[in-house]
């Protein structure tokens, strides 16, 4: 296999594992208004994010790190292109790590539940907005810049790919509450898991659906992760239904998993398609030398199963469920 297909998948990796940790990061942002009675609440639904949300938003770094380093092309054309849309990104993740930093600090934290409320809803919005335009493609010239305005990339289709991952975030957060917290705020998210499962898959499905575009080259595989996002919303559903929440999480975990690698899978071997074919970027294309490329799968080689240890060492830890005060202490 060639290094720039390897750098590819390792990026499709490097993104799948920030849309499955930071997915329900940002579900448990959104559900915190809906979920909570009170403070006491609120609080055990930020704790059951507190001790790895930041890990998580690690796998971004990485992935923007990755793009850069490895297709320079890709990552001049996608941060001038979409400037607006990640700025805004930004922004929002900026707003909810100080809320989450400083709302036990604050003798008013209602403001920063706020902040905590949008700062996840937008990015979770936002992504889908993106990569729906990425899949699909975008106008390109014969430099490979951008041509198109910031409506151009709100188009319906790539609105619908905001309302997916939206919604798919949010049932991922829904799911991971129910397994993390007992009693009535386990209840409570076990509720917002069922309401939320009917309208998620069929958003979820419309949007891969409706792609459009020039068949895959990997067709075969695109139609099994098409097939395996189905699954894991029907299972997901299945057991919330029945009360098993660790499956339940299991399957919402497989769902992500599959809708983003479906979409890289969908991808190549561009890297971002144009409207005129001709002008696309590919893995070719867009690459950088093959040294830098050989010295890059080094680096990683080395450190990257250290850090997968040592996140999976944090989850193992704090692995227990959360328990808030007794309802009469409230």
């Amino acid at each position: 296999m060639e290094l720039t297909t390897v750098w590819f998948v390792l990026i499709a990796v490097l993104w799948t594992g920030y849309f499955l940790l930071e997915g329900f990061d940002f579900g448990v942002g959104v559900l915190l208004p809906f979920l909570s009675r009170d403070e006491a609440d609120r609080r055990v639904i930020v704790r059951s994010i507190g001790p790895v949300w930041d890990g998580n938003e690690v796998w971004l770094l990485v992935a923007g790190g990755a793009t850069f380093a490895a297709f320079p092309e890709w990552y001049a054309t996608l941060f001038s292109g979409f400037y607006l849309p990640l700025f805004l990104i930004l922004l929002a993740l900026i707003a909810r790590g100080v809320a989450l930093e400083y709302r036990g600090k604050s003798g008013s934290p209602r403001g920063w539940d706020r902040a905590f409320f949008w700062g996840s809803l937008g990015p979770a919005f936002l992504w889908g907005v993106a990569f729906a335009n990425i899949v699909r493609g975008v106008p390109l010239d014969a430099r490979h810049e951008y041509t198109g305005t910031l409506f151009t990339l709100l188009n319906p289709f790539a609105l619908l790919g905001g309302l997916a991952t939206l919604l798919l975030c949010t049932s991922h957060g829904a799911v991971f509450l129910a397994l993390r917290t007992t009693g009535e705020l386990r209840a409570a998210a076990s509720r917002a898991a069922r309401s939320l499962a009917p309208a998620t898959i069929v958003v979820v499905m419309a949007f891969l659906l409706t792609i459009g575009g020039p068949r895959p080259v990997l067709e075969g595989a695109w139609w099994a992760a098409v097939a395996l996002a189905a699954l894991g919303l029907l299972g997901a559903t299945a057991a919330t239904l029945r009360g098993r929440d660790g499956w339940a999480f299991t399957a919402s975990a497989v769902a992500v998993v599959a809708v983003v690698a479906g979409l890289f899978v969908r991808l190549f071997p561009n890297v971002l398609p144009a409207l005129d074919p001709a002008n696309s970027l590919t893995v070719t294309n867009a690459a950088s030398t093959p040294y830098t490329l050989t010295v890059m799968t080094w680096v990683a080689a080395i450190f990257t199963p250290v850090v997968l240890a040592y996140q999976a060492w944090t989850y193992w830890v704090f692995r227990r469920r959360l328990t808030g005060p007794p309802a009469g202490s409230r």
